[in-house]
């Protein structure tokens, strides 16, 4: 998926005032990494509420996520960059999202304030709902049910959307990380209800893939991501098309064991990519990340990966 939200999404800034139309609203919160499968059961929530109460349903969600902003050196990676988890919010059938920066102001603001200057003053909710875990405010002071009662008090309807539940795990963010750091990305599809998926700017490597017969797109993903090392099916969204492929994340030991890279090698395809974007979607995990004790071993390998991630894609 590539491209702005649609124009018909708007998109609010913390301080804006919401327009007419939008007035009254139900909004949905939550910090929303992943847009995963329990995100879209609050967005449904909401969405729910506020056909029976015949306003509109907004999300109100907040940037930088909070654990960046109290601890950024061990904060987990980011699922949905926020261009992206907007685009996968606006595919939600939402009118909109209201984003607000959160900075200190915001981390000390007592839950009891963040009702009544925000939800209440600001935006005039007419409901609110949060999943089962959701907590705001000064020292995460305002819980589900906290928010149920200050929302009697002011005159605002609540629900709190229970968690779902994928081979066990009861789906969250944290359970989606864990599971892509295991090679589980079946698993973490399930929870996401799409492909987990990357974006990011193809460059320059050491060009080796077009020596041995598989040319590679390289790209460097964020520092932090947690993503299991080793050979995936994937499927790459790029400027000449969608298409399939094979590819490695690591460090390459039979070379170099250098910074982490994403090679994508695309089947049928050729073509300059240099400096375009690709999508990429991680269907299945074929294995770990080996050191081989040559070149030919590497490329018998690398073949035997690509007729199978082939044979994988085409049953998907």
């Amino acid at each position: 998926m590539t491209g702005d939200p649609s124009p018909d999404f708007l998109l609010v800034g913390g301080s804006a005032p919401l327009p007419p139309d939008l007035a009254r609203p139900v909004v949905a919160i939550g910090n929303f990494d992943g847009v995963h499968r329990g995100h879209r059961a609050v967005f449904d929530t909401a969405r729910a509420m506020a056909a029976e109460a015949g306003v509109s349903a907004l999300a109100l969600t907040f940037e930088p996520h909070p654990r960046t902003f109290f601890n950024p050196a061990s904060a987990p990676f980011r699922l949905t960059p926020e261009a992206r988890k907007l685009r996968h919010i606006a595919e939600s059938g939402l009118k909109g999202a209201i984003v607000l920066p959160f900075n200190a102001q915001l981390a000390s603001m007592e839950a009891e304030d963040f009702v009544r200057e925000i939800l209440v003053e600001r935006y005039g909710v007419t409901g609110v709902a949060v999943g089962f875990d959701f907590h705001f405010g000064r020292a995460r002071a305002g819980s589900p049910a906290f928010l149920e009662e200050a929302g009697r008090r002011h005159g605002f309807k609540v629900t709190v959307v229970p968690p779902m539940r994928d081979e066990g795990d009861a789906i969250s963010s944290t359970a989606i990380r864990r599971a892509l750091a295991a090679g589980q990305v079946g698993h973490a599809a399930h929870m996401l209800g799409r492909p987990f998926a990357v974006a990011a700017e193809v460059i320059h490597g050491d060009k080796r893939g077009r020596t041995i017969g598989f040319p590679t797109a390289n790209l460097a993903l964020a520092e932090d991501m947690d993503l299991a090392f080793g050979i995936y099916a994937v499927r790459a969204v790029t400027p000449l098309g969608r298409f399939d492929g094979v590819a490695n994340y690591g460090r390459r030991p039979t070379f170099d064991n250098g910074r982490p890279l994403l090679e994508v090698h695309l089947f049928d395809f050729s073509g300059d990519l240099y400096g375009a974007t690709l999508e990429v979607e991680f269907h299945a995990y074929l294995r770990p990340e080996l050191k081989f004790d040559g070149i030919d071993a590497l490329v018998a390998q690398i073949a035997a990966d690509a007729r199978q991630a082939r044979d994988v894609l085409a049953r998907i």
